[in-house]
């Protein structure tokens, strides 16, 4: 899986995984995390979610990264923002208020712009990505974000030999896996959701749920 399946999927449309709301269990559980008012959030894989409208409504600055154009293009238009842009190593940036996404590769983002990032939210990205290519993000992007980043997570698990990502399942075990020993991994919540989308079932599924984890990077 590479960058032109993602923005073939935007060219097509084929965007099922957008919301048209904010994730409810961003609102429950971001804010026992505590992040301070003016602190950078890092959102990857952050398509045009909404999530990042919300988080910079909590007065955070919101660093976004989006592969496909199409996307940011219209997150901006659809909040009624007009982007400055400039260009850096890591991609095109495009930046409004306390939102800025960054148009490019999340694995090509370098130290220092991680290195500002106070916590992150990782609602897509890392279920979007095959195994071999989750193991490489956690380590260049997780390995390299500061000594007591937060972070919120939201997976889906599911028979993972009864249906191919993405949405890939990601278990409990193996995000701890990925992330521990540098990250503090915390359950939060875990749902049962098969029985809220008969899709589900249509794609040859016998069981689907979703789990939230609290992350604390650890010195």
């Amino acid at each position: 899986m590479d960058a032109s399946f993602w923005l073939e999927r935007w060219r097509e449309g084929r965007t099922g995984f957008h919301r048209s709301e904010v994730m409810p269990l961003l609102e429950r559980h971001w804010p026992a995390l505590e992040v301070p008012r003016g602190s950078r959030v890092l959102v990857p894989l952050a398509g045009k979610t909404l999530d990042m409208a919300w988080l910079a409504a909590q007065g955070l600055r919101v660093l976004g990264v989006e592969l496909s154009p199409l996307a940011v293009h219209a997150f901006f238009a659809e909040q009624g923002l007009q982007p400055h842009r400039h260009v850096s190593s890591c991609g095109e940036h495009y930046v409004a208020g306390g939102i800025e996404i960054v148009q490019g590769n999340v694995f090509d983002l370098d130290a220092a712009t991680l290195a500002g990032c106070a916590a992150v939210y990782d609602r897509a990205a890392l279920i979007a990505l095959p195994e071999p290519m989750r193991r490489h993000y956690a380590q260049s992007v997780y390995g390299r974000l500061p000594a007591g980043c937060r972070g919120l997570m939201i997976t889906l698990d599911y028979p993972p030999a009864e249906m191919d990502g993405p949405p890939f399942a990601v278990s409990p075990a193996e995000v701890r896996q990925l992330l521990e020993p540098g990250w503090q991994v915390a359950a939060l919540e875990h749902r049962d959701i098969y029985a809220d989308d008969p899709g589900w079932a249509t794609r040859g599924l016998s069981a689907m749920a979703t789990d939230v984890f609290r992350l604390d990077r650890r010195a």
